[in-house]
């Protein structure tokens, strides 16, 4: 059973999710053989202020 866990800032509608998992399960189950009943994908959102890149926080770009 694939189990995909993607990390993202906060932030994206409910729509853009469900495409990044369809689209995600899709490449499993064509790169992995197995079906897409069986493939996990999980997004785990992280507070704009929790998260920084290059020392700057999410909440002040």
């Amino acid at each position: 059973m694939p189990e995909v866990l993607v990390y993202a800032v906060e932030g994206r509608t409910p729509e853009q999710k469900k495409a990044l998992m369809k689209d995600i399960t899709d490449a499993v189950v064509k790169n992995f053989a197995t079906t897409a009943d069986a493939v996990t994908v999980q997004i785990v959102e992280s507070p704009k202020i929790n998260k920084a890149k290059g020392g700057i926080p999410f909440s002040e770009r």
